[in-house]
């Protein structure tokens, strides 16, 4: 393919951009560390601090749905450290009911707690620090890329304004890690492809096996990082390749304590991953794969159905522009960039969307999976802008064209973050949007008691929201429900099927208003 020569007119971006990216930078900051305490704590942060306190699923089951009177402080202590709970608790918790997670950040975040405690603000500024090391890393791999910090730096705008970015760097879970330590890879493996040297072998084993001790999919982004490596070498057996099977050999014995927990524990990861076999048209999951993309620059939180045409503009604007970038990239860089590009992308995006189409499920539709296909995509944006404003082949005009879309891509991100800064409830947590009414609905009554058996990590996200005079009585087997008396107001919340059979039979249950998952139960 010929190569047509775009050379970028300086190696850094154009002066008057310079203030500009300074200033997105600070914004990308500050929405990662602003208002963490708004958005509710919904289940999979709860289970965050469960484990990190060394607790189980089971183990706060057995411990809180015995039928008992409880108070909002009972199923805080399931959130709480202390010191019955070590370390080794919390990896043991993990090992037995999750192992899809590793431990590092979980360890890092149990001695995160025990220096600034459990609140939601506390657990959701540490990934919302280690999201900052995305910057230097993306920096980083930029440079070894296209040897162009112009490029770089547009690529730290578009993900410092990156609504998507925002949105995990405040989740109390590994995914602003895993950013992180999939660019350090990344960027350290094409280190040591230029240099060839041992020390820069060594950084990119260490930073491989730190990457897949951050998050299981790390496989996916290692299996990319071995086919640019063979395709860069023309599928030549040098020295160069024999370095970096070594390298990649020894990055994965270093995860091989982490592999062996999870053969011991397969039934687990099936039973903890068991959710994504839910069945999905294809419609369905491509008109998912569709938004995920757009929501990775603007991200305005509107649903499946518009009242008006904008959203669908913006949606179609987007697409075309990563279809473009995606096509410029390959068209006008050396294979050695765009192979890595789409290596880095394209291995997980087939491993996830493969299954779905032939055996079904939604692994592909969940957008934190995909964390390197975006960031591929953003990389490949940031080249097309960085070389579209500052080539010396492009015309004024179409540079002010460019300049254009520019602006508006960041605009939208800069209003998409502060959107969601300001809101409750997002779309990655859409399952918790009936929980303000519920909290103001449970507030208002004088003296309210809550009925369930529902998953004891709801149960635990619940307990972050409402308010202390709330009592809780928490059920496994719905023979065995007796309510108890007392109290002004009796409320049954996410029931299994079972239990509200069971109460209908003697009371009459209405539906709250405004919710989904409430349900007022007449004494």
């Amino acid at each position: 393919m010929e190569i047509k020569d775009l050379t970028l007119n300086s190696s850094l971006p154009p002066a008057w951009w310079r203030p500009l990216i300074i200033i997105l930078l600070v914004l990308g900051i500050f929405f990662r560390l602003a208002n963490l305490d708004r958005k509710i704590y919904w289940r999979d942060e709860a289970l965050t601090s469960l484990q990190i306190s060394g607790y189980t699923i089971a183990e706060a089951t057995q411990g809180l749905a015995d039928g008992r009177e409880l108070s909002i402080a009972d199923l805080q202590k399931y959130q709480n450290i202390n010191s019955e709970r070590n370390l080794f608790n919390t990896v043991k918790a993990l090992a037995i009911e999750t192992p899809e997670h590793p431990p590092v950040y979980y360890a890092i975040a149990r001695l995160w707690a025990e220096r600034f405690g459990t609140s939601q603000t506390a657990m959701r500024s540490l990934p919302a620090i280690l999201s900052l090391f995305v910057f230097p890393c993306l920096y980083w791999l930029c440079l070894e890329l296209f040897a162009s910090p112009a490029v770089a730096w547009v690529a730290i705008a578009l993900v410092a304004v990156s609504p998507f970015h925002v949105l995990y760097a405040q989740e109390a879970r590994e995914y602003s890690f895993w950013t992180a330590t999939t660019l350090l890879a990344s960027a350290a493996l094409l280190r040591a492809m230029r240099l060839n040297t041992a020390k820069s072998w060594t950084i990119y084993t260490l930073s491989l096996a730190l990457a897949l001790y951050s998050y299981l999919f790390s496989v996916f982004v290692a299996i990319g990082h071995g086919i640019y490596a063979i395709v860069s070498e023309r599928f030549q057996f040098n020295k160069k390749s024999i370095n970096y099977l070594l390298s990649a050999i020894a990055g994965t014995l270093l995860f091989l304590p982490w592999i062996i927990v999870l053969i011991i524990n397969l039934p687990a990861l099936h039973k903890s991953m068991a959710w994504i076999n839910y069945r999905f048209t294809i419609s369905e999951l491509i008109w998912r794969w569709i938004f995920n993309i757009n929501r990775i620059f603007i991200d305005w939180n509107y649903g499946w159905s518009f009242r008006t045409p904008f959203p669908y503009l913006i949606i179609i604007s987007n697409l075309l522009l990563v279809g473009y970038a995606l096509y410029f990239l390959c068209r006008h860089t050396p294979p050695r960039i765009w192979v890595f590009v789409l290596s880095l992308s394209g291995v997980i995006l087939l491993a996830l969307v493969l299954p779905d189409l032939i055996i079904g499920g939604g692994r592909s539709k969940v957008q934190r999976y995909l964390i390197p296909f975006y960031l591929g995509i953003q990389i490949a944006v940031a080249y097309l802008l960085a070389t579209k404003i500052t080539s010396v082949s492009v015309s004024s005009n179409q540079k002010k064209i460019w300049q254009l879309v520019t602006a508006v891509i960041i605009s939208g991100g800069v209003l998409s973050c502060a959107l969601s800064s300001q809101a409750s409830v997002w779309w990655h947590k859409s399952d918790t949007k009936d929980i303000p009414q519920i909290v103001q609905t449970t507030k208002k009554a004088k003296r309210p008691l809550i009925v369930s058996d529902a998953l004891i990590t709801n149960l635990l996200s619940l307990s972050h929201q409402l308010d202390p005079k709330v009592k809780f009585q928490l059920f496994t087997n719905s023979e065995a429900v007796k309510i108890a008396a007392g109290y002004s107001d009796v409320f049954l919340f996410a029931p299994s099927p079972e239990l509200q059979k069971k109460i209908e039979k003697d009371r009459k249950l209405e539906l709250v208003r405004d919710t989904n998952r409430l349900w007022r139960i007449e004494n």
